[in-house]
């Protein structure tokens, strides 16, 4: 609205400049002269008309004319103000009246040459034209220098207030409110913004003390859940002294060996809780590769796993990071393909690949870029429980040992492929 009142103050200026210029020039058309008041002037002269020149006194007129009486000779008798034309020559040029003064029986006694004062009238009315223009124009441009002030305070200055704001929300800062008059034209909409601001911030809070709340019971239930591990890996030792075959025996041992890894990753929990996976130190070391076969037989709880070997080497990595590893590639064979499991080893380059293979329906050829992001799950998990981090963190930990994981579907199901890093 204050834009449209200054549109509209302008017009109105622009017409009554043009009013004003048209009322000046309206004025300066050419005053004609009153024949009557001339005719009363030439009389009076030529009754009052002097026997010497010396004698003349120019007789009190009411008229405003100004004029000047000559004689014949062009003898100036009287003027009835200075800067006058006193002779025909330079009345004719300056387009003067010139009325000869004569008696009744025509003699010619002098003349009355009447001043044209349309040359001094154009030239006062071009000045004050010109006046009206350089007033009009000086008044145009303060208003124009003041519509750019008010231009840069109304709405240069909000959209850069606007501009650092949005700075600082992309930066995450979201403390500094929007500082914006609410009277101002875009006030309505800045404020808007910073409304968005202040729920951005709350909802910051709310996940801020959601995520604290969250960490707080991974670690209330990390140390209630050692507990019974403890109580499970004590009785476990004891039924291992009692038992009567090595069967049992070699099962009890596979229970107190998961006990320990339990004990272990509770620390870690990497559950779908986890945000950084950076909370899960890898301890690398040398390792002998027949280290391998032990972790995957102990992994292998289900026996699915077809007889395999692995060769004989030094690797670097983390036995217990590991066997994370391998319990989780393994734990989605058992839980999506429901197969054996295919274990192939062999050297390739600086590294040592252990391919583990199940023979299920694979997962869709589409899906397979993403299986290693967190938290994605194939079209085919659907049915199952999960949370989609096992293969993110088994690559995320194979990377960190200095090798590398790599998935893919193969003709009778699917393959997980780890390259583990030769000494």
């Amino acid at each position: 609205m204050k834009i449209k009142k200054i549109f509209i103050a302008i017009a109105i200026c622009y017409i009554a400049t043009i009013a004003l210029i048209f009322s000046i020039v309206g004025n300066t058309e050419q005053m004609q002269l009153n024949i009557i008041e001339v005719n009363n002037i030439v009389q009076t002269l030529a009754v009052n008309w002097p026997n010497s020149v010396t004698e003349f006194e120019l007789p009190a007129f009411d008229y405003q004319l100004d004029f000047v009486v000559i004689t014949n000779n062009e003898e100036v008798l009287a003027t009835t103000r200075d800067g006058l034309n006193t002779n025909i020559i330079s009345a004719i040029s300056n387009r003067d009246t010139i009325v000869d003064i004569a008696l009744d029986g025509g003699e010619t006694l002098g003349s009355v040459i009447f001043y044209n004062s349309s040359s001094a009238l154009n030239a006062r009315v071009q000045t004050q034209v010109a006046v009206v223009v350089a007033i009009v124009m000086s008044v145009f441009t303060l208003g124009i220098i003041g519509f750019v002030v008010y231009l840069y305070f109304v709405v240069l200055q909000p959209f850069q207030r606007l501009e650092s704001f949005a700075k600082q929300v992309a930066a995450g800062n979201l403390d500094v409110p929007l500082k914006m008059d609410k009277h101002n034209l875009f006030g309505a909409f800045t404020e808007s913004f910073d409304l968005m601001r202040s729920e951005l911030h709350k909802a910051r809070e709310s996940e801020r003390a959601a995520n604290k709340s969250k960490k707080e019971l991974v670690a209330k239930l990390s140390h209630d859940i050692k507990t019974p591990v403890a109580s499970i890996k004590a009785v476990t030792e004891l039924m291992h002294v009692l038992a009567k075959n090595h069967k049992e025996k070699e099962r009890l041992e596979t229970i107190s060996t998961k006990a320990e890894q339990i004990n272990a990753l509770i620390t870690d929990m990497f559950h779908a809780t986890l945000e950084e996976l950076k909370a899960l130190p890898v301890n690398v070391q040398e390792l002998a590769s027949p280290k391998l076969t032990e972790i995957l037989r102990r992994s292998d709880y289900n026996g699915k796993l077809k007889p395999f070997s692995i060769p004989n080497a030094l690797i670097v990595g983390d036995p217990l990071r590991i066997e994370q590893v391998f319990d989780n590639i393994i734990m989605n064979a058992y839980k999506y393909a429901k197969t054996e499991i295919e274990v192939k080893a062999y050297f390739k380059d600086e590294y040592l690949i252990i391919e583990i293979i199940d023979f299920g329906s694979g997962v869709p050829a589409e899906e397979v870029p993403f299986l290693l992001q967190k938290f994605y799950r194939g079209a085919a998990a659907a049915e199952e429980k999960g949370y989609g981090l096992g293969l993110h963190i088994s690559n995320y930990l194979v990377e960190q040992m200095g090798g590398a994981l790599e998935v893919d579907n193969h003709e009778d199901g699917f393959l997980v492929r780890i390259a583990l890093k030769l000494v």
